[in-house]
């Protein structure tokens, strides 16, 4: 079978994408620097998969250690790139390392995979493209115009692209797949993978679940003052494991589709926009465990609101995110009852 390599693989979104690759049948290959993930992680993949995919510990911004791995798997077709800093916040306040990282692995890999005669890219993209769209582009589809960007988080995913179209230019050879997602999260339902942030978590869902075990004392929500229903900001939030399933889709598609354009883009999300507030309420619903939040100032960086219109992802890739917001909340719950053993 193909093999596919995934930088970041040992991330949230890379774990779970790397268990769709091999139920179906590819054989993968992850490098990752460990930077914002656990080793453990190839043990929760092979408690689903039944066996660890290849691993090397490295920087996929380091050339001649990236290079070394493609020399060792000759057989690789096809790249799935995560491997990025990936906060808002945190970007705003180092805007360097996320230009660095973010930008410089990217290029890196496109030089390797061109010496290496590789030509299949996907690449982990952002709705962030879209900074905040106006009233006409809600739900956003991909002909939306790409804004500004309010965070260097966001303005890296734009370059990103950018590069990705200039390189695509240069080598006819190469085909390239962006994938602009929405806001991942939830847990694999086995509970042997899931979120785990180092330190503070980043996002919302998993400083939700780490209130709802008292790790943390309190949620805090960033603002109520937006022009949404109830003031918090609104985001599409889509199943991380529908997500994985929408990378398997690209791969089949660069490897086996005639017809496909040279450099493709797809919004993945469900269609629908679900509010701050309402995800904690629905984390109630779907848990029975009571958060306690404080509503602050808004935060720099954020977006009002955004979701997506996915029409295009569920025609031509033939994916769809479907699993009820109440099976992905319960999802997250059950990881991390587990990694705080919690009965």
């Amino acid at each position: 079978m193909a093999r596919i390599l995934v930088t970041g693989g040992t991330g949230y979104i890379g774990s779970h994408t790397t268990v769709e690759l091999m139920q179906q049948g590819y054989d993968v290959t992850i490098v990752d620097n460990l930077s914002n993930s656990s080793i453990d992680v190839l043990d929760g993949i092979a408690a689903i998969v039944g066996k660890k995919p290849d691993f090397a510990n490295i920087d996929c911004g380091n050339f001649v250690d990236l290079d070394a791995v493609f020399k060792q798997y000759p057989d690789i077709v096809g790249v799935i790139h995560f491997a990025a800093s990936k906060a808002v916040g945190e970007s705003v306040e180092k805007p360097l390392l996320y230009y660095r990282n973010n930008l410089g692995s990217l290029c890196t890999l496109l030089e390797v995979m061109r010496l290496h005669q590789v030509t299949n890219l996907v690449f982990s993209s952002s709705c962030t493209v879209y900074g905040q769209p106006d009233a006409a582009h809600l739900p956003v589809d991909e002909t939306a115009p790409i804004q500004a960007a309010l965070s260097p988080y966001g303005n890296t995913k734009q370059i990103n692209e950018e590069i990705i179209r200039d390189e695509a230019h240069a080598d006819k050879t190469l085909n390239a797949t962006i994938l602009r997602y929405f806001n991942p999260i939830g847990a694999h339902p086995s509970a042997h993978i899931g979120e785990l942030p180092n330190g503070v978590p980043q996002n919302l869902l998993p400083f939700i679940t780490q209130t709802a075990t008292g790790l943390r004392p309190e949620l805090k929500v960033f603002g109520n003052d937006y022009n949404t229903p109830d003031g918090s900001c609104i985001r599409d939030y889509i199943y991380v494991v529908d997500l994985a399933k929408a990378h398997v889709k690209a791969i089949d598609r660069m490897l086996n589709a005639a017809d496909r354009e040279q450099v493709e883009v797809f919004n993945l999300g469900t269609g629908t926009g679900l509010s701050v507030l309402t995800l904690i309420n629905e984390f109630e619903a779907a848990t029975g465990v009571k958060i306690p939040y404080t509503i602050v100032g808004r935060r720099e960086g954020d977006i009002e609101q955004v979701w997506a219109a996915p029409k295009k992802a569920n025609e031509v890739l033939g994916w769809k995110a479907d699993t009820p917001i109440r099976d992905v909340l319960a999802s997250a719950w059950k990881w991390e009852k587990r990694i705080r053993n919690i009965k």
